[in-house]
């Protein structure tokens, strides 16, 4: 049986039958969008099928350097860190083609944890979308900058001085996509044997900088598509002595790496409700209302696209990456990029989001404003046309600078706290507060330099 057949209780116990397999692979995703694992004999994957099993629910409530949050909402000490139940996804069957042998299944937290776990948030979106009579279809792409160098070797190095995987400024290059062609047929064989098939794979601007475009899916698999792509990816690189970094800019010499996220809605049957002919670059009044929800709560919603100390460094003008909540037809330098085309292509790209985000998160935000847009008619400002970065623009679409200030928003907001439950948002904002605080103990580098001679 082809993994990609899996869909029910019945046929996971088959395919692991029929492969005669001792042990497989589970797993589920943290608030960062970080893959959290184990084995499992087939034996206990077998008894947890249906009702699923206790899993630790610190993964909800430390960092990425597995760190705890110093502040309590869902998980803490006051509780023992406790079991939180997690179930399999029984149609997330995958195989793992750079090992032998091995199957592989997504999790996602069940009980109290759901109203707090990223998977199980968009999925509560996506049931607003279905009440509205809407259909989502969502597609993530990534920019990612790779070395060569080990996990080992970027220690030692202090992160300085790296080795890039190619020289120079090089964007859709046939000449460094064929002398490396080796590692770019491995990562697109990848992704077809694991189900999340690539569109397109080229260079990008920068010293070894890629771009991935996964092919789009209903929203929820185009997020797991999204997160697992990232995994992998690296893991992919490692196995061949190299590395890939999804941070949103990892050096001020260079563009950052974005993640952005194309948005579709249908009707129940099938056709585009993004797509009139009556209207200018064919955009609907549904298609219209949801660029103006998304426009309206980008800056109260920001801190679930841009998560990290290191997106805001991004944000910048002339770096590709925008700083208001503007939006225009197929217009590159906007937050939010209305994209006309047949009724099978007419999209919304939401470029604010870096390479960084949790894809859970980010499309759970980024459909959702966009739901709530439609559902209160609201209207976007005029699109952009020219160069978004030399333009004016209301103070209500600033972006928040940082992200203690996006974090703050985001608790004040509302809007958010209807469409992702107060729950999810008391414990994210939470999560992105310790991590500003986290920061505000370092010494950075250009402190160092500026102030330890001089000052």
């Amino acid at each position: 049986m082809d993994a990609r057949f899996v869909k029910t209780v019945t046929d996971a116990r088959s395919i692991i039958e029929e492969r005669e397999l001792d042990y497989v692979k589970v797993g589920v995703f943290d608030i960062d969008g970080v893959l959290r694992g184990k084995y499992l004999s087939t034996e206990k994957f077998f008894s947890i099928l249906e009702k699923g099993f206790g899993f630790c629910d610190v993964v909800l409530g430390w960092d990425v350097n597995d760190q705890l949050y110093d502040t309590e909402s869902y998980t803490g000490w006051a509780n023992g860190y406790a079991d939180a139940t997690v179930v399999p996804v029984i149609n997330s069957c995958r195989e793992l083609p750079l090992e032998d042998n091995m199957l592989f299944f997504l999790l996602e937290f069940g009980d109290r944890a759901a109203h707090v776990c990223p998977r199980q948030t968009l999925k509560r979106v996506l049931k607003k979308a279905d009440d509205m009579g809407f259909a989502a279809t969502a597609a993530c792409e990534y920019e990612f900058f790779m070395f060569e160098e080990t996990p080992h070797s970027i220690r030692e190095k202090n992160y300085q001085n790296l080795t890039n995987f190619t020289p120079g400024f090089f964007g859709y290059s046939m000449l460094r996509a064929s002398v490396e062609h080796e590692f770019y047929e491995q990562l697109l064989a990848l992704c077809t044997e694991m189900d999340m098939p690539l569109e397109g794979l080229h260079t990008e601007t920068g010293p070894g900088v890629l771009e991935a475009a996964i092919a789009y899916d209903e929203a929820l698999k185009a997020a797991d598509k999204g997160a697992l792509f990232k995994t992998f990816a690296k893991i992919l690189a490692q196995k061949n002595g190299l590395m890939a970094t999804f941070m949103a800019k990892w050096s001020p010499e260079y563009p950052g790496q974005s993640g952005h996220i194309h948005l579709s809605l249908a009707g129940k049957d099938g056709k585009s409700l993004f797509h009139d002919t009556s209207k200018d670059h064919n955009i609907s009044d549904t298609m219209r209302h949801f660029i103006g929800g998304q426009q309206k709560l980008m800056p109260e919603l920001l801190a679930m696209i841009a998560p990290t100390i290191n997106s805001y460094t991004r944000m910048i003008p002339g770096f590709w990456a925008p700083t208001e909540a503007s939006w225009g037809v197929e217009n590159r330098t906007c937050a939010l990029r209305a994209i006309p085309g047949s009724a099978k292509s007419q999209r919304v790209e939401y470029r604010i989001a870096a390479a960084d985000m949790n894809p859970h998160i980010a499309i759970a935000a980024a459909l959702g404003s966009g739901l709530w847009g439609i559902e209160n008619k609201i209207e976007p400002t005029a699109g952009v046309k020219g160069n978004a970065y030399t333009q004016e623009f209301p103070e209500e679409l600033a972006l928040p600078k940082t992200l203690w200030d996006a974090a703050q928003r985001l608790k004040k907001s509302s809007a958010a706290r209807e469409l992702f439950g107060d729950a999810f948002v008391d414990h994210y904002v939470v999560t992105r507060e310790w991590e500003e605080r986290e920061f505000r103990k370092a010494i950075t580098d250009w402190e160092l330099k500026r102030y330890f001679e001089i000052i």
